[in-house]
């Protein structure tokens, strides 16, 4: 049996089922912001393997931090026992975060970091003797994760985990923004967040969203006086404001984190993904000394321990990727992907199957007026040497940030293409 018959066989990708319908594409290799295919074919990356790889695939540095940790230390527990790789890393995200956040919990993967959040600010406020403080808020059109804690504050009705909604804890749901970042501002717009959190402040542990781009969930992009509208109104409430910057953080939107574009700063934030830029998974939870304390005074521990937590591979390339993209103009090939995104995309602005075009940074989306189909649409990128993942009606573009214009250009090319030969 070929690795391949095998894969089909044996192999449960996400997000699909055990039946064949979906295609998978076998890929041998990767460098730069290329995917080589088992046939010889390459394709130009679009996707970022899902926001992380902002610096490309094999790249020289980042392999060699590998290289050098593995010779000296390839993981040992962190219950108990400390290594200086994290260290150096926790340090690092604290000087890249804005104050008050002073405290790095390590986490395997996004959703953990989530659910890493989640918890802190639950037993904050039972510490602080308000167990009612149970609940919390967010925003319709959101994506936090595919494990329970995180999918309980996805969105429930457009969201992915409406299978599993007899079983979540029930939180309560303001609607997605609807003034865009380029619109005029209006304060009508937080109307129904401020009716809930005046309501229901009591009750409500913590808000949770994801800032200014909102990914999985809709891939929206809201402006940012709603985001610093939230955090005026957790202050005024006293609820905790958790800030997911998991697919924003590191650079994504021109900003290092995605708050930066409202001046906020949250009580409780999460990063992942372009944390490693894509070589292993690694999140963090950062939160501040008020609420560390809170959570430990009396003896109290945060009850969250994973077996690979701050695992030195993955410590010591994240360090490495920071220390790339901190020394890398990174701000102007932002720019320039931004600048060449608009060129390139909005000619489909008016076209019949197209809803809208929404840009951002080193993220481009078209919202087109039907589902896509993915039996039709995958293989054809293929067929054109591109990588595109779309999903429900979104045709989306978030490359590494080391593409260089001819590639960008070619790829924007070829969705605008497909998008113009599928209709819908």
């Amino acid at each position: 049996m070929d690795w391949l018959s095998a894969d089909q066989a044996h192999v449960w990708h996400p997000y699909s089922a055990m039946d064949g319908r979906a295609p998978v594409f076998p890929v041998v290799s990767a460098s730069g912001v290329r995917l080589q295919l088992a046939d010889g074919r390459q394709l130009i990356d679009g996707m970022a393997s899902w926001w992380a790889v902002i610096h490309g695939y094999n790249h020289p540095a980042l392999n060699q931090a590998l290289h050098e940790q593995v010779e000296v230390m390839s993981h040992v527990m962190f219950g108990g026992l400390t290594h200086p790789v994290a260290v150096n890393l926790a340090v690092k995200l604290v000087e890249l975060t804005p104050l008050p956040l002073q405290k790095v919990f390590f986490c395997d993967s996004g959703s953990v970091a989530v659910e890493v959040a989640i918890k802190m600010a639950l037993q904050y406020w039972v510490a602080q003797g308000q167990s009612d403080k149970n609940r919390l808020l967010t925003l319709r059109s959101g994506y936090h994760g595919d494990t329970f804690g995180a999918m309980s504050v996805c969105d429930p009705v457009n969201g992915m985990h409406q299978l599993f909604h007899t079983v979540l804890p029930t939180h309560y749901f303001s609607p997605a923004p609807q003034v865009s970042y380029d619109d005029e501002w209006d304060d009508e717009d937080l109307i129904e967040f401020q009716r809930l959190i005046a309501e229901n402040h009591q009750q409500i542990a913590a808000v949770i969203l994801e800032p200014i781009v909102q990914g999985a969930g809709g891939m929206r992009i809201y402006h940012p006086q709603f985001l610093a509208g939230v955090r005026r109104l957790c202050d005024d409430y006293q609820v905790l404001l958790i800030i997911d910057e998991i697919a924003t953080g590191f650079g994504r939107t021109g900003k290092l984190f995605a708050a930066e574009h409202a001046g906020v700063t949250a009580d409780i934030l999460c990063v992942g993904k372009a944390l490693t830029g894509g070589y292993m998974s690694l999140a963090a939870t950062l939160t501040t000394e008020k609420i560390s304390e809170g959570i430990s005074k009396e003896g109290g521990v945060l009850m969250h321990g994973p077996t690979f937590m701050a695992n030195p591979l993955a410590c010591r390339v994240a360090l490495a990727s920071i220390d790339l993209l901190l020394s890398s103009p990174w701000q102007q090939w932002v720019q320039r992907i931004d600048q060449q995104l608009r060129q390139g995309l909005l000619i489909c602005k008016d076209w019949p199957q197209v809803v809208d075009i929404r840009i951002l940074g080193a993220l481009g989306i078209i919202e087109m007026t039907q589902a896509v189909d993915m039996k039709q649409w995958q293989p054809r990128f293929v067929e054109l040497g591109v990588w595109v993942r779309p999903f429900g009606k979104l045709v989306y573009l978030m490359p590494p940030f080391v593409i260089n214009r001819e590639d960008l250009d070619y790829l924007i090319r070829m969705v605008v293409r497909v998008v113009s030969e599928m209709k819908g």
